[in-house]
């Protein structure tokens, strides 16, 4: 077993992105790989193979890897709540809620969780692809570090850093980062890789050298900047308007401030019929209302009952029903779907203060948030229409009252979710409604988007990116230096 870690200058460096496609190189080399975050802080997260929470750039990593995605691989898994306070999840499973002060003595602790998952892992790949998670230079955090360098430590692990050029300042990133590490920790930083390039490499290059002969460590490469890629993001949240002039479909989302699994928009994003766009924070004030749209989808939530509140405070609930009396359709996901009941009960305080909040009431039903989360990935089909529908779950309320008589859908023969009686308001726990080609065409014909063919298939979308991520590594990525490394 090897292992090989990836650490960025920065968040969003482009470190998951780096991963993937190095799993996926591997992968196609006949490597027996899989990729590994000791700790993740996002609230974009998957259901694994084994029932357990994941965060959803491990999942694809593992889809990259050609391997079924493992709790094993995630060990550590935050999801904020609060500007202080998160969820925290280990190896899949809900551990408790820590605020930032309590976490960070917990850590010593959670390393053992980290170095068990890191060990049945390497029990049964040949290479282990490690990520980093913001920068390891963060000095206020290096005691008990388990997410970068602390785990490079433990296990022993060469290190590749990588920084994002587009934002500019990357050499000061690159060697600013170096000097902050310790003796042994710049010693297993192999060298560096430079990601999202534009222009010509001729004019980088002399910037290259100096960074060799200043830090005595190579370059791998110098990636450049795909366009359009899109995959399944950690978790930020990138805008999306749609791709052409044609008519289209007109789709907004409030960018609610804990919203989670933005990633069950990305069929939309890559519609070329739809005009998908996040709505972030009022700032004209309150009672300007969302934009025009044929489709508002409320989205997951991980602070259902405080998002809730942020989205009357912009003005929006008003706007939401002056919508609906124009005609629009309103559709609300996993936390969403809650908003659009009568009543939110948090009676234990799972996801913060305790107590009740009146909802939307655009559908007749209460919600009460329970210990014990619904993780499970499932299948069944869409109602009235039939079609075949797949996605997951990860939920801790659980919704009961008439609308429940109208399901949304049916999964594994139990109905799901609401539909209200004139069909305009829609809500179901089920994320991933729209990565089915079939289903995404069914849900946009009923908001007026009937033309046939039209909708993307995300799974084969997935697998094409990888592809391309992939070979622009083959192509500027010196994959026999990585393969040293890793005494391939």
């Amino acid at each position: 077993m090897a292992t090989l870690m990836i650490q960025g200058t920065t968040s969003d460096a482009g470190k998951s992105t780096l991963v993937a496609g190095l799993c996926r190189v591997l992968a196609r080399r006949g490597v027996s790989v899989a990729p590994f975050k000791p700790q993740n802080m996002a609230l974009n997260s998957a259901v694994a193979a084994d029932g357990g929470e994941i965060g959803r750039s491990t999942a694809l990593q593992a889809l990259a890897a050609g391997v079924a995605p493992h709790s094993d691989m995630n060990p550590v898994l935050l999801k904020p709540e609060s500007d202080r306070g998160a969820q925290v999840i280990l190896r899949g499973r809900v551990h408790g809620h820590m605020d930032a002060l309590d976490y960070h003595a917990y850590k010593r602790e959670a390393k053992a969780t980290v170095m068990a998952a890191w060990e049945a892992l390497s029990a049964r790949f040949d290479v282990i692809i490690a990520e980093g998670a913001g920068s390891p230079a963060e000095i206020n955090l290096r005691e008990n570090d388990i997410a970068n360098m602390g785990f490079a430590e433990a296990v022993d692990c060469p290190v590749v850093l990588v920084g994002d050029i587009d934002r500019g300042g990357v050499f000061a990133q690159l060697v600013g980062t170096l000097e902050l590490l310790s003796e042994s920790e710049r010693a297993r930083t192999r060298g560096f890789v430079i990601n999202r390039f534009r222009g010509d490499i001729a004019l980088l290059e002399p910037g290259l050298d100096w960074l060799a002969e200043r830090t005595g460590r190579p370059v791998f490469g110098t990636l450049p900047y795909l366009q359009g890629l899109l995959l399944d993001a950690e978790d930020s949240l990138g805008l999306s308007g749609r791709q052409s002039g044609e008519p289209a479909l007109r789709v907004v989302v409030p960018a609610l401030p804990r919203i989670s699994n933005h990633n069950d928009f990305d069929s939309l994003r890559l519609h070329p019929r739809v005009e998908l766009s996040f709505i972030g924070p009022n700032r004209l004030g309150p009672g300007r209302g969302l934009p025009p749209a044929d489709l508002i989808i409320l989205p997951g939530s991980k602070s259902t009952r405080a998002d809730l509140a942020w989205l009357r405070a912009q003005g929006w609930e008003d706007a939401i029903r002056r919508h609906l009396r124009y005609g629009g359709r309103v559709l609300g996901i996993c936390g969403g779907f809650q908003m659009l009941g009568d009543w939110i009960h948090d009676l234990e305080g799972l996801e913060g203060p305790v107590g009740s909040s009146e909802g939307l009431g655009l559908l007749e039903l209460e919600t009460h948030m329970l210990p014990g989360k619904r993780l499970r990935n499932v299948g069944g089909r869409l109602l009235p229409e039939g079609v075949p529908v797949v996605g997951y779950e990860i939920h801790q309320g659980v919704s009961e009252g008439p609308a429940l008589a109208r399901p949304f859908c049916e999964l594994e023969g139990r109905p799901e979710g609401a539909v209200s009686a004139d069909g305009r308001v829609m809500g179901s726990y089920l994320h991933g409604l729209f990565d089915s080609a079939e289903a995404c065409a069914a849900l946009l014909a009923r908001c007026g988007l009937a033309e046939e063919g039209a909708a993307v298939d995300l799974a084969a979308h997935r697998e094409a990116e990888l592809d391309r991520l992939a070979d622009a590594l083959e192509q500027h990525l010196d994959i026999a230096a990585i393969e040293r490394l890793l005494d391939l």
